[in-house]
């Protein structure tokens, strides 16, 4: 039996690609999302985009100018959010993120620890940013589960203390001067309340080593392009990188919470059923 032409050929190279990287119909709905999102911000804030296109010099190479680390940035989130997405567990995730990321930026820059160039407290074109790094961070989290091995019991509490008690040193001392401001008690009561409670904490782990990886390199081009400054005027500061980490364990452990409370509420009416079947059996 002869075998017919076509299986003999390799499959194209994007079809291969989507195989290894386990990209659905759900991955280009997202990325079909993102990019809407950067087209209606573009829109509506064209006056910024006029700002950057203004920098452009006719006369110097296009690729001289273009900003690599930006292209980067967008291609490495890009691939990420399409792997193995799943909309429905990804809808927490994006709601999650846009909340908290409104919620972190407003608290920074409602107290100044860091200003963006427009001086907007906070600027909305900044929160769609949010939810598509935590979709990128989900990602991560799980290549690194499949990539680390399980973690010593021993090792796993020194890691646990070391990091995030780290964390919590410094973000106590990058945040003293603010102290007076109830946002940012807030903020402090609320990293303490997840450091000292963990939930699986060798996931917590992993989701504040890939938050604080992927925070590293939109830190380093926010702050060297000067779209956002922090007081202490470094590019970037330690604090602000491993705040991703902390910001992706936040948005993990809301989501965990929020879907355990929908899940109860869910059983509501069913133990009402329940109760009234039984008080009926009963008369």
């Amino acid at each position: 039996m002869n075998t017919p032409q076509h299986d003999l050929e390799p499959a194209p190279a994007t079809h291969r690609l989507a195989q290894v990287l386990r990209w659905n119909r759900a991955s280009y709905l997202l990325l079909s999302a993102f990019l809407l999102t950067l087209g209606v911000i573009a829109y509506v804030w064209w006056p910024l985009v006029q700002e950057v296109l203004a920098t452009f010099n006719p006369r110097l190479p296009w690729w001289a100018q273009l900003d690599w680390l930006l292209v980067g940035n967008f291609l490495a989130m890009s691939f990420l959010i399409m792997a193995g997405a799943d909309l429905r567990s990804d809808i927490w995730v994006i709601l999650v993120g846009l909340a908290g990321g409104l919620a972190i930026e407003g608290w920074g820059t409602q107290t100044e620890l860091w200003t963006y160039y427009t001086l907007e407290r906070p600027p909305l074109w900044i929160i769609p940013a949010w939810p598509i790094a935590s979709l990128a961070i989900d990602r991560l989290v799980r290549l690194l589960q499949l990539a680390l091995p399980p973690f010593s019991r021993r090792l796993l509490i020194w890691s646990y203390g070391l990091i995030f008690g780290g964390f919590a040193i410094l973000l106590f001392s990058f945040t003293w001067h603010t102290l007076d401001k109830s946002l940012t008690i807030l903020a402090l009561l609320a990293c303490s309340l997840m450091i000292l409670s963990p939930t699986e904490p060798r996931l917590a782990l992993l989701t504040f080593i890939a938050g604080a990886g992927l925070g590293y390199f939109l830190e380093l081009w926010g702050t060297t392009r000067e779209c956002w400054t922090y007081y202490t005027l470094q590019k970037p500061p330690l604090f602000a990188v491993l705040a991703h980490g902390m910001a992706a364990v936040a948005f993990w452990r809301t989501g965990l919470l929020l879907r355990r409370a929908l899940n109860l509420i869910r059983r509501i009416p069913q133990r009402l059923r329940a109760q009234t079947g039984h008080h009926a059996s009963l008369l």
